[in-house]
This record gives C-alpha cells, structure tokens and sequence, in this order.
C-alpha cells in the first residue's frame, strides 16, 4: 500500500527466508521445553505442535517451486475445556513471534447474523500482524526518534526566553538560569510554568551576541534536561506532523469491514495530505514522550510495515478455531441460526487455501496455520464435512487432568496461580506460604468438583483458590508483616463445607 492508503506492488517470492530469524534457532524438542515451561502433560499436542512449527521453517528453506507446493499441516486438537487447548495455541504463536488470533466459530451462527463472514478471520489475523510490525520498528528507531525529540524539547524551552514581555521575559530567564530554585509569582513548590511565544520575525533579527547567547542558553537547556531537573515544568508545543498511518488505523477502528463506498475511498486517496495543527500543554516529561512518538513515525516507512505484516500474516500467521465441534450439523437445524454445516462451507476454502480481499491488498491463506479444537462430548470429529475433516490431518486428544497433574500446574508453570498469589499479597507485605498439604487439598477438591459437576479442567483451581484466599485477600492490609501458611486445616476450614454439600458446590464451586 502505498502512502495514501492504496494497495500498492509487493515482492511476493524471495522474502520469506527473511522472516523466520526465531523459527531458525528453535528444534521440536526446543519447543516442546519451552511449552513446558507453561503448560503441564499433553506431550502428544506439544508435539504435534512443534512439528508442525518446524516444517515451516523447513520449508522455507526449499526453493520457490517446492515451497509453494507443500501445505501446512493443520492440527484438530480434541479435549475437555481447561485442559490447554487454548494455551498450548497461545504460547507456541508467542515463541515465534508470529500473528495470532482465536476465534469461536460458533461466533458465526449466532442469532443475528449480518454482514459478519469468514472472511473476517483473515482480516483481524491481518491487523494483528500489522500491530506487531508496528510495534517492532517503532522500537528500532525509538533511539534515533528520542534524539530528534530533545533537540526539538530543547527548542521549544529556549524561545521562552523571546517574550515580548520584559516582566516575563525575566521570569522565564529565572527559570531557566536556576530551575528549582525560587522565583518571583509562585510559590517554592511549585515549577516555573515555561510559556512559549515566539517572536514573528524569528532568530534572524539577532545580533552574532545575541546568537552566542542563545547558544549558550541552549547547552545549559540541554544540560538540565540530561540531569532531569526540567521535568515537571509545563511547556506548549506543537503538533502538526503528519500522521498517514495511525490517522488510517484510527479511521478503520470505526468502519465497517466491508465498507467500501466513495466516501472510504476518498478518504484513501486524499490520506496522504492529512495533516493535524494543533498545540498542547504538558509537562517536559510528558513532551518528551508525545515528540519521541511523532519523531518515531516519521522514522517508519509504513508502506515497509505493510508489506513486511501482509507477509508474515500469509508464511507465519496462526488461526485457532475454538469450539468447532459446536458446528457440527444435527440434520434438522430451522430458525434464525444460521446452520453449523454452512458455517463448515465457509470455512473450507480459508483452510484449504484462497485468496481474501483486505483493505491492505489480497492475502492468501495457503499457509496459514489453523488449529481447531474441541470437546466433542456430542459429536465426533467424523461428524464435520469430509472436506474439512481431510484439511485437519492431524488429529490429538488431550488428556483429561487427573489431581497430579492439577497439582503440579499450582507450581510448576512460569505463571502458576501459586506463585501470582504469592506476588500480590506480597505488596501489602502479607507473606504467603503454601504447604504441600494444602497443594495436595486444594488439587483434590478440584478433581472432585471436577468428576462431580461438569469438568472445566484446571479453571476450577482459580475457583477454589479465590474460595480459600478470600478472607486474606479482602483483609490484607490488616496483617502485613504477617506469615500465612495455607495448610490442608486452612484450605478445609474454608471450602470443606461446599464441598460436602454437593448441591451447593455445583452453584458455589
């Protein structure tokens, strides 16, 4: 797309060797550690998964004839809910860096139903990948940008000093000669607030002194601005960059996908001369912020970010279709809904491989990787179309957990419920310790209420954990300085009684 917002020309063979820098450096069995680190048992997914990952990058190595030719391999994952269907998706798209979305697909059988299509999928997978892109080179030139915004910071704090105010002018001269010391019209706490009006004529009119002065000004502004002593002082600056690519994104967040009227595409052609006069007053601190983000854009070659993020959505994206056992057709569907098995006709040609339309030029599917997931208590995976089920070769079930394996997802994972509780009370200075029979308490009544009442996997250890820390968590504050050891007493004195009494669990637990 070019820079008034029209899809431009890109290089479609030949690039993707240069966007697989992670995939590189990543063996299945990398992956699979690394998956672990999040996700406790279900070896057999996290293979398939890193699998599936590594011929990506194995592909990309063959030559533009071959690779073209192999498809991805699409992975059905089959299991009850909170047994890591989601997370297993999840993490893998953040160990590659790669666009990733989830998407219900019951989503498109809802009553309703208007305007909204499959091809919707494609288009969110698009701006997520154009979000990441964006992100990523606004890091590589922040350096260059916040050099640029000191310069331009340090302009807008010396032209004070051209009041046409004599009184002003010697407050502001004040300001700058002894920030933070006191002078006159406010009080000793309180910053000097650094107007800016510049005089018309500019600096041409000043005399060769009168330039060395301000030279001198602007070495000391700049002094003070290192040594951060300008921070809270209230400046005006002005804002009248040109903004083609957030102006387009802000416009988008509110228009209808498929929108594509005279009054969208005038706005395409005429993106490109948006420009915004406006002025504000901040703080230095905060100035600084705002200029480096502008200096940032400017920096950016958008069209770059554009064909850079279109094609790391077709070689790297990753869609996961959650919940696809529940549009399977019952053979007597009636009523507003729109039927489960045309939503499976919709689907096909995304997963099978087709070209979508988007407001940043066609995208292809062909190698986007989609990996369903389901429970299917009430229907089988031999239910769906043939022609969908032969797009998901790759077929894993996903164990239920069992009360070990409960356990040791409360204290193995990098983000394991323990350790974030742990962290919480600990900045109101409350110390908490769990003992490994309370581990083993909490981890039963889970698997219980689990085997009792419908099994949501490991989503009932946040339930019974909220249960037995409620009454630290609300009073917290009282007891800082305080150890609390959560022991199989503790856990029982709190959640024994819901427990035993079944009906009320099924409500409370």
């Amino acid at each position: 797309m070019d820079r008034q917002g029209r899809p431009g020309r890109r290089k479609r063979e030949g690039q993707d060797d240069q966007i697989t820098p992670v995939l590189a450096n990543l063996t299945p069995p990398q992956i699979v550690a690394e998956l672990d680190k999040f996700i406790i048992g279900q070896t057999e997914a996290k293979r398939a998964v890193a699998i599936a990952l590594r011929n990506r990058y194995r592909r990309q190595q063959l030559s533009d004839e071959m690779r073209n030719e192999i498809a991805p391999k699409n992975i059905m994952m089959i299991g009850p809910t909170g047994v890591g269907k989601t997370e297993i998706a999840r993490r893998m798209a953040r160990l590659i860096d790669a666009p990733f979305i989830k998407v219900e697909a019951t989503k498109f059988t809802e009553v309703g139903y208007v305007g909204r299509d499959v091809d919707s999928i494609v288009r969110d997978l698009v701006e997520v990948s154009i979000t990441m892109v964006h992100e990523e080179k606004l890091r590589e030139v922040r350096p260059q940008a916040e050099g640029a915004a000191n310069e331009k910071l340090v302009g807008y704090l010396v032209q004070q000093l051209y009041y046409k105010d004599k009184s002003k002018r010697k407050l502001a001269h004040a300001a700058l000669d002894g920030a933070g010391e006191t002078v006159e019209n406010k009080t000793p706490d309180e910053p000097p607030v650094l107007e800016i009006h510049a005089e018309e004529d500019g600096h041409e009119s000043l005399s060769a002194e009168e330039q060395r002065l301000l030279e001198r000004r602007r070495r000391r502004v700049a002094a003070m601005l290192r040594q951060n002593k300008l921070e809270e002082h209230t400046i005006e600056i002005d804002l009248d960059a040109e903004e083609p690519f957030t102006g387009m994104l802000e416009f988008m967040a509110g228009l209808n996908t498929d929108d594509s009227g005279d009054n969208f595409q005038d706005f395409m052609d005429n993106l490109g001369t948006i420009t915004r006069h406006r002025s504000r007053r901040v703080s230095v601190k905060e100035a600084r912020r705002i200029l480096t983000n502008e200096e940032a854009n400017k920096l950016i070659d958008f069209d770059g970010v554009v064909d850079a993020s279109v094609q790391r959505t077709e070689q790297l994206g990753v869609v996961f279709l959650d919940e696809i056992d529940k549009i399977v057709g019952n053979g007597n569907e009636s009523g507003p809904d729109v039927s489960g098995e045309g939503v499976q006709r919709d689907l096909l040609p995304i997963v099978e491989g087709s070209t979508v339309m988007t407001r940043y030029g066609p995208v292809k599917t062909d190698h986007i990787l989609f990996i369903a997931a389901g429970a299917f208590h009430n229907a089988k995976p031999s239910d769906l179309i043939p022609e969908l089920q032969g797009r998901f070769p790759l077929r894993v079930e996903l164990d239920s957990l069992e009360q070990e394996d409960l356990k040791e997802i409360l204290i193995k994972p990098e983000n394991a419920l323990t350790k974030q509780y742990i962290a919480l009370l600990g900045t109101e200075k409350v110390s908490l310790v769990f003992d490994d029979s309370g581990l083993d308490e909490i981890s039963r009544i889970a698997a219980e209420v689990n085997e009792k009442t419908e099994d949501i996997g490991a989503r009932r250890l946040h339930t019974i954990m909220e249960r037995v820390l409620e009454d630290i968590s609300f009073s917290a504050t009282d007891h800082a300085g305080q150890t609390v050891t959560v022991d199989s007493k503790y856990v029982m004195d709190r959640v024994g009684d819901l427990v035993e009494d079944e009906d009320y669990s099924r409500y409370i637990l």
